[in-house]
């Protein structure tokens, strides 16, 4: 085998291993994306700031995990309405949103046993006597 014959199989082991590379990227099928309309909520944010300022103003907590016997705690008011996403950042398919709507006074109680154990960001947004409000917390499971 001469110098020419060696490059040539160089080559083309190079070139093969690039286009194996390239067949098993584009078969992923478990790529998240964080959001998947980033664009129309980073214009929105602005809005977002708002409602976490006016969250911060109120003078309790109102989104609470206990950790022991995995519920959260909400301490909204009654006819308070919203939103409760439950946010897996590792898979998007885990993702849950829950529609709330409080009717009865005292705080309300939302089991998390039937999620993945692991990483997850809870946001709680809201709206209580007209003023929207929003809220965010990181838990492990």
């Amino acid at each position: 085998m001469n110098w020419g014959k060696g490059i040539l199989v160089t080559i083309i082991l190079f070139v093969a291993f690039i286009m194996t590379l390239v067949v098993i990227s584009v078969k992923q099928d478990d790529i998240h994306l964080v959001t998947e309309n980033y664009y129309e909520k980073e214009i929105k944010y602005q809005e977002q700031i708002e409602r976490e300022k006016s969250a911060a103003q109120l003078n309790r907590e109102v989104l609470l995990f206990d950790a022991a016997s995995k519920v959260i705690l909400l301490d909204l008011p009654i006819g308070a309405k919203g939103e409760l996403q439950l946010f897996r950042p590792s898979d998007a398919r885990l993702d849950q949103l829950l529609p709330l709507e409080i009717k009865d006074s005292g705080k309300t109680s939302i089991s998390l046993n039937q999620l993945k154990p692991g990483y997850w960001r809870v946001k709680l947004t809201w709206v209580e006597d007209g003023v929207e409000y929003y809220e965010e917390s990181k838990i492990t499971i």
